[in-house]
């Protein structure tokens, strides 16, 4: 029996490039960027193009970036025209992509290419990864395959998936010994004379056919070679034994067997038929966001053309949602009353204002619950309509807005989110439709009533008119 560590070393690199280069030229992987990297004449755009591409792409799938990047690429078609561009500007591109300082690092990359390194690029994933900020290995490894045609593999969430399920890599696909051996996986792998091809090639085989759930096991290229779905077919003959009491089959000599492998699943965690294949890979639990609770408030005037007008402010220029704009909030602490929220979300909007708010004048919206990566986040929102001028803080930026000016903003999804509470219950407080509450005390009028619009009974409207 081989060591334990060799049954999970590939043996078919050469073969996974032929069958499953096809999935690049259908579904590519870098719908974004691939296409002009294979174009471009232009290496430093060429790189450029991939970079954007891969940063957007980051915990965004593709159909959602591809909007994102024509409009950047159309926008910034070069690292200088970047390199040129406010931070304002990059954050409004980017409201909606989520992770927002992906945007900002990509920036500041951007000008240290164009003010360090003479507008050149690095040419090779190590270079990539120690100068440009915010470029990590994967990212690093992307481009210079792809870009460059450096022969280095690239580790991302897809490949993990295939090579977990292709070598039985059964323990924490996170833990740095399992993210070890599979980065030496891919850059054995990796075909030389076309490494860009090969890496979207394996990529796109995790996106389209080897997914999380429901994997379309009769559709891969390298079925073959798969040894969790040789697993499966074991577990099912076994159980097939078992059931019509024949002895138990011997253990394959080409099974790791070894107790103390580190990269199979931990004998605490034991094979679920039920799962099969997805089986693999097995990941840590996921820790639980953290909730938190914010206090919103809607502050709107009437604009000087009669429309609404919002007052948004700008988050600090570190942290959460950093340099983006939103309606004024503030944190609370979690169990408060809601008539103590009222008074220190009074107190907030007085020290913007410069003028006392009444806790009573608030008008409760609703709840809106926004998930982030690390944070359960529910906004209590309220709204406060002015009338006048208001002196705001000049040490604070802030700025009145209409709704188009509004969505024109880098604001973030959960402030869209918000507006779009407020207005709701703007419209059910206006319109006598779905939602209106009459007002205590209030009568319906009468058939006999005489004023214009007034809906008749179905008495008065069959009565026949009388004569003037």
């Amino acid at each position: 029996m081989q060591p334990p560590l060799q049954q999970h070393l590939p043996e078919w690199c050469w073969e996974l490039l032929g069958p499953s280069v096809g999935f690049t030229s259908a579904c590519n992987h870098f719908l974004c960027g691939g296409a002009q990297a294979a174009t471009e004449p232009d290496a430093d755009r060429r790189g450029y193009a991939v970079w954007v591409s891969e940063i957007m792409l980051q915990q965004t799938q593709v159909a959602t970036v591809i909007d994102y990047y024509n409009r950047w690429m159309q926008k910034w078609p070069t690292l200088q025209a970047l390199a040129q561009a406010s931070l304002e500007e990059v954050n409004e591109l980017w409201a909606g992509l989520g992770y927002y300082s992906r945007g900002k690092r990509l920036q500041e990359a951007a000008r240290k290419v164009v003010s360090e390194l003479g507008g050149h690029m690095p040419r090779t994933a190590e270079a990539l990864q120690k100068l440009l900020p915010g470029v990590g290995r994967y990212t690093a490894g992307a481009i210079a395959s792809i870009s460059y045609g450096q022969a280095t593999g690239v580790v991302d969430g897809n490949v993990i998936r295939v090579l977990c399920r292709l070598r039985c890599i059964g323990a924490d696909s996170s833990s740095p010994a399992v993210m070890d051996r599979l980065w030496d996986m891919a850059n054995a792998l990796v075909d030389k004379s076309r490494p860009g091809d090969f890496n979207q090639a394996l990529m796109e085989l995790g996106a389209t056919v080897c997914v999380p759930k429901a994997p379309l096991c009769g559709e891969c290229p390298v079925k073959q070679h798969c040894r969790a779905r040789c697993r499966v077919e074991k577990e099912l003959a076994f159980a097939s034994q078992k059931l019509f009491g024949k002895p138990a089959p011997v253990p394959d000599v080409e099974d790791c067997g070894v107790g103390d492998c580190p990269l199979c699943p931990p004998a605490t965690e034991p094979w679920d038929s039920s799962l099969g294949v997805t089986n693999f890979p097995r990941k840590a639990a996921k820790k639980q966001p953290r909730a938190m609770r914010t206090a919103t408030c809607v502050l709107e005037r009437r604009g000087c053309r009669g429309g609404p007008e919002y007052l948004i402010v700008q988050r600090p220029s570190s942290g959460l949602l950093a340099g983006l704009w939103e309606f004024p909030s503030l944190p609370l602490a979690q169990d408060l009353q809601e008539e103590k929220e009222r008074e220190v979300l009074a107190d907030h909007l007085q020290a913007w204002m410069g003028q006392p708010v009444a806790a009573k004048g608030l008008r409760f919206i609703g709840e809106v619950i926004h998930i982030f990566s690390h944070i359960h986040q529910t906004y209590v929102v309220y709204s406060l309509p002015l009338d006048g001028d208001v002196t705001l803080d000049p040490a604070s930026p802030s700025r009145w807005v209409t709704e188009e000016e509004f969505h024109a903003s880098a604001v973030s999804t959960a402030m869209k989110k918000v507006l779009k509470a407020h207005k709701k219950q703007h419209r059910n407080e206006t319109s006598p439709g779905k939602g209106f509450k009459r007002k205590r005390g209030a009568k319906p009028q009468g058939a006999g009533s005489t004023c214009p619009g007034t809906q008749l009974s179905l008495h008065a409207f069959l009565r026949a008119p009388t004569a003037p």
